[in-house]
């Protein structure tokens, strides 16, 4: 009987959690405040892990995170080796997860779209695009 998950997708759940209870409980780091680790994606060798983090506010900047991670990387890797036990433990590069911040742009242009049709706003014949000769495309072709 085949396995759900792979070895690799294993160790990145778990790698995953602990990020996220190390960020939690022992990060004492200010900047680090709010963030969450999204997800883990891992070589094939377990050699590398990508290290997906979100923001409490996606919009704000998240450079002050970046360097918080930069210089608590060594820290997290050997607490994240102290409890997996791996032969070798992964390099951790952290990555800002911009999804969230996608998902609320396409949400607020979907709100607008929706507020549009409800409000029975009809297209302006004026936002047709203009063709060659700079009169409006009726987008037949002579």
């Amino acid at each position: 009987m085949p396995r759900e998950f792979t070895r690799k997708q294993r160790v990145g759940a778990e790698i995953q959690r602990l990020l996220n209870e190390l960020l939690r409980v022992e990060v004492k780091d200010p900047r680090l405040d709010g963030v969450t680790v999204n997800d883990v994606e891992l070589s094939g060798d377990l050699g590398v892990a990508k290290v997906y983090y979100g923001t409490l506010y996606p919009d704000e900047d998240a450079t002050e995170a970046q360097q918080a991670f930069a210089s608590a990387t060594g820290f997290l890797r050997s607490r994240v080796g102290q409890a997996l036990r791996l032969r070798r433990v992964p390099e951790l590069h952290f990555i800002r997860d911009t999804s969230a911040k996608r998902g609320l742009e396409l949400s607020r242009l979907l709100d607008e779209l929706g507020a549009g049709e409800r409000s029975g706003e009809a297209p302006d014949p004026d936002d047709r695009p203009e063709g060659a000769d700079g009169e409006p495309d009726d987008g037949r072709r002579d």
